[in-house]
């Protein structure tokens, strides 16, 4: 009998063999074509139809390939050509990949961001705290640095990486500039006069001051349109705008407006060995001003654990200033106009970020600063906040054993129930965008690759010449703001009789010190304590 399915076999194998040439021919394409792109791009390659993407990015004589196909090269060789400058070894340790800072990038649409941001800064400090510090504000939209440096930062092994940095001017403490502030108008008014001629916190204040009115020049001869006064233990924290910049922050807010006030939030370390405050705190005490009132004072007690304030240290923020004629600082906290009352606004979540006594080495520096004798009366004289004071006398006469408990009982948030309860009633609060950003700064290699960057890029001619320069031109600009003791004979009567009316017509508030957070007093008041 004939098997009905036999005639049929033929019909099924037909498209199964149609079907393996084509799955044939596909392969055999899809392998000679990637092995044609690369022969092609071997014969341009070798007739030099392609430039090296490495000879276009990097420095001259430099063997780095292209950004981020490598682990960073700089990290053993910072270590290595750095050694005598122990700040710059953390700042170049990274096994991931790298992406090298490189001097020569130019990006010509900066220029036209608005609005152009300047902070100004009074410090000492090294470049393992400065380089994070200067390029997170970078990031989040700061163009411009003036950095009124003495101590470590004005040492040769700091200033010249600094001043490699685009968009960043050094002012360093001379002769010639101390004779400058001497002849500022500032010594002829009476709201800063109080702080005049005392040591310690008191000096640190007035120099601030003179430096920031130094910085208005700088900043308004540098088409500025925003300046800032900020500590490098400080960061800006821009929350509430559209996008994580102080560039859009700013650029929101409107016209009429003089002076923006950022509330300031205080670090709450959780142990007792942090090395690196950016990078290894995430946890912060919220200010009054951004906390319901009725949890402020209810959660009062479990938040300040026997301190003197809620605050160890200011609880006053910090602020940024339209660039305006008659603008002038009013201590380091604040600015005020010399012609009106300045309309100001305070942001309801952006915040300064304060890293204080974030390092128990932090106790001993500042021991190290002042001079005066460790008793209640004395310090007095020193430091204007309470915490202040304490730490100072604390620092002076205690053992190291001694010290490390106070710091635990004072500072370091042990106890985690009670971290648990006040995150919760929204008194901490965990913020870790700057974390993220400085760590990926870090890893990244930018910091280890503007080290090594500037030991190639500035000679040491160049390098004093740059000094030189920045002086001369920083204290020529200083003169803008005469004093009254310096005569006018030579001016036109014209500038004279404008300056006379400045004089007459200016606004006298006082200066704002660093202020605690407010306290409740025995009658259940509401008051502030300086």
């Amino acid at each position: 009998m004939t098997n009905p399915y036999h005639l049929h076999a033929p019909l099924r194998s037909a498209p199964q063999s149609s079907s393996q040439t084509f799955t044939a021919k596909l392969l055999l394409l899809l392998t000679l074509l990637p092995l044609s792109l690369a022969a092609l791009a071997f014969i341009l390659q070798w007739r030099g139809g392609i430039p090296d993407p490495t000879t276009r990015w990097s420095p001259p004589g430099s063997n780095h390939l292209f950004p981020g196909m490598e682990a960073s090269p700089l990290s053993s060789a910072v270590v290595r050509s750095s050694s005598s400058s122990s700040d710059c070894v953390n700042l170049g340790r990274s096994n991931s990949p790298s992406f090298p800072y490189y001097q020569n990038w130019k990006f010509d649409s900066a220029a036209d961001l608005k609005p152009k941001i300047v902070i100004t800064t009074s410090t000492s400090a090294g470049l393992d705290q400065i380089l994070p510090w200067m390029f997170y504000h970078k990031v989040i939209g700061v163009s411009t640095f003036f950095l009124f440096v003495e101590g470590k930062a004005a040492s040769p092994e700091v200033s010249k990486v600094l001043e490699s940095i685009p968009g960043v001017k050094l002012i360093y403490r001379t002769k010639e500039l101390e004779e400058q502030q001497a002849r500022s108008r500032i010594w002829n008014e009476t709201w800063l006069s109080s702080f005049f001629y005392k040591p310690c916190n008191y000096e640190l204040f007035v120099k601030q001051s003179l430096n920031m009115e130094m910085a208005i020049v700088m900043a308004r001869d540098a088409g500025m349109d925003w300046i800032i006064h900020l500590d490098t233990d400080e960061l800006l924290h821009p929350a509430g705008a559209k996008e994580y910049s102080l560039r859009q922050l700013l650029l929101d807010v409107p016209g009429n407006v003089d002076m923006v006030i950022f509330s300031n939030y205080e670090s709450s370390v959780e142990r007792d060995d942090i090395k690196e405050p950016f990078t290894e705190v995430s946890m912060f005490k919220k200010n009054y001003d951004h906390v319901p009132k009725d949890t402020y004072f209810g959660m009062y007690k479990e938040s300040t654990r026997g301190n003197p304030n809620y605050f160890l240290t200011y609880g006053n923020g910090k602020s940024a200033a339209r660039i305006q004629d008659h603008l002038r600082p009013n201590g380091a906290h604040r600015w005020h106009n010399y012609m009106k009352t300045p309309n100001e606004i305070k942001l309801e979540e952006a915040a300064v970020l304060h890293y204080t006594y974030a390092k128990f080495s932090d106790l001993t520096s500042r021991r190290d600063r002042c001079g005066c004798k460790p008793t209640r009366e004395d310090v007095k004289r020193c430091f204007m906040l309470e915490f202040d004071r304490a730490a100072f006398i604390i620092a002076s006469t205690a053992t190291e054993e001694e010290m490390l408990k106070w710091y635990h009982e004072h500072i370091v948030w042990d106890d985690k129930d009670i971290r648990i309860k006040l995150l919760r009633k929204g008194i901490l609060t965990r913020i870790y965008a700057p974390m993220a950003i400085i760590q990926g700064l870090k890893e990244s290699g930018v910091f280890s690759s503007v080290i090594a960057s500037a030991s190639t890029t500035l000679s040491k001619e160049k390098f004093l010449a740059t000094i030189d320069s920045s002086n001369s031109s920083r204290a020529t600009a200083s003169i803008s703001h005469p004093s009254r003791k310096i005569s006018r004979s030579s001016e036109s009567m014209a500038t004279a009789r404008k300056t006379l009316d400045v004089e007459v017509a200016e606004f006298q508030e006082l200066a704002v010190p660093p202020l605690s957070p407010p306290v409740m007093d025995d009658n259940h008041q509401l008051s502030f304590e300086v």
